[in-house]
């Protein structure tokens, strides 16, 4: 049985959330201020968090940035009537694992707790691809290499990062020509040629990934052995 902390300081809210989350076997523990809510989110005692946005004595940006800073890696999924892009990121950023608006579906809360759990307890789990040492932040539009950062322009980060979602499976040009350059037609140009010769480069380090090329047919994200 999966263990919740509730931190939501509208008692309403707050009974909804610890119900249904009895209701899929949690055992829910409910915080109705920031500063509580801190306290035992430090005890690290729980499996997942669920963290309203606006709270009273600390907010969920504080309590969740403190929580990252105490490596304490508990999978949190903010809650918050702030519903604009810029909120948003800044939740995410600030370390939370995944980020609700309200009003919300009930279902889909326990549906994205349940990712989380299975995800495991990495404070980046929502934000962040993962291959062969290499790693992107979707959030920060970072990458890094066994740690290093990868100084990438803009459409070769979006170029790795369609490359590593589909780690281990072909890519054919014309996909990429679709979902990173945004054309659905081949224009004719040499251009994914000259933005992979810069990436291999950049990703040129012993045991690194791959990219290799199926002549003819397009391109595959292989680890190197």
């Amino acid at each position: 049985m999966s263990r919740a902390l509730v931190i939501e300081d509208d008692e309403v809210t707050a009974s909804a959330i610890v119900a249904e989350l009895q209701s899929h076997d949690f055992t829910a523990t409910w915080a109705d201020n920031g500063r509580e809510g801190l306290a035992l989110a430090i005890s690290g005692k729980y499996d997942v968090i669920t963290l309203d946005r606006m709270l009273p004595h600390f907010d969920g940006l504080t309590i969740v940035s403190t929580l990252r800073q105490l490596a304490i890696h508990t999978p949190v999924l903010m809650i918050s009537a702030l519903s604009d892009v810029d909120e948003r990121v800044r939740g995410l950023r600030s370390g939370g694992d995944d980020y609700l608006t309200k009003p919300f579906s009930m279902i889909e809360m326990i549906a994205r707790l349940e990712v989380l759990l299975r995800c495991g307890t990495s404070g980046m789990v929502s934000h962040c691809i993962d291959y062969g040492g290499l790693q992107v932040n979707l959030i920060a539009q970072t990458a890094t290499l066994q740690g290093t950062p990868i100084p990438l322009l803009p459409t070769e980060f979006k170029l790795l990062t369609y490359l590593m979602r589909h780690a281990g499976k072909l890519v054919t040009r014309t996909m990429l020509f679709q979902e990173v350059w945004g054309y659905h037609f081949d224009p004719g140009t040499n251009i994914i040629d000259v933005h992979l010769a810069r990436l291999r480069k950049k990703i040129a380090e012993p045991k690194a990934p791959i990219i290799q090329t199926i002549r003819g047919t397009g391109y595959v994200l292989v680890e190197n052995h």
